[in-house]
């Protein structure tokens, strides 16, 4: 059985969605959710499944990402995760981190990439006019929200749409598509998963 790692920044949505599939799955467990911020709610939504929490706060390491990095790693490495799945994890993180764990780490991405990279990616899409947005899984390259794409799962802008409402819709499906690309991933199967 595959052991995950999950990286949060805040609520934990996305890692709850991963965890129940798991549980439901059989085909991985949680092993650690770790988060760069110590009051991360979804810190103690993962407690409250018993799982490992663990908190490095980026802030004491200002502008030094590879001591942050290095903290963060000790963290992840004393679990011993075959995968790490980022689950609204907010830093943007080094090359040097992303070599250690190329080629099993997975991240979620509110829109259809290689549409808005990067953040503001719900007001963009209204901004442009797009008749849909949606969310992505891709595997996590040095280059921002560009690595090889896992899978992807479209919404449709509604009229009258704000930025608020859609990004609701697009986060129902992420917890669709996320878990379903892990189960796939975990027994190596990389072909994207398309939903409509």
């Amino acid at each position: 059985m595959k052991q995950v790692a999950i990286l949060i920044s805040g609520g934990g949505s996305n890692m709850l969605a991963l965890v129940r599939d798991m549980a439901e799955g059989g085909y991985a467990r949680p092993v650690l959710v770790v988060a760069n911020d110590p009051t991360a709610k979804g810190l103690e939504r993962a407690a409250a499944q018993g799982i490992p929490v663990a908190a490095v706060d980026h802030r004491p390491f200002g502008r030094d990402r590879e001591a942050f990095e290095a903290a963060l790693a000790a963290k992840i490495d004393a679990t011993n995760p075959d995968i790490l799945c980022l689950a609204g994890f907010m830093r943007i993180l080094t090359p040097g981190f992303i070599r250690r764990y190329q080629g099993r780490m997975l991240n979620i991405h509110p829109s259809l990439l290689p549409k808005y990279p990067g953040l503001h990616t719900h007001a963009r899409a209204l901004a442009a006019g797009d008749a849909e947005a949606g969310c992505t899984v891709h595997e996590v390259t040095a280059e921002l929200d560009a690595g090889p794409l896992l899978g992807q799962a479209r919404v449709p802008v509604l009229p009258g749409d704000t930025e608020d409402r859609l990004a609701a819709r697009v986060l129902a499906r992420e917890h669709q598509l996320y878990p379903r690309v892990l189960r796939r991933f975990a027994v190596g199967d990389r072909t994207p998963l398309l939903l409509p």
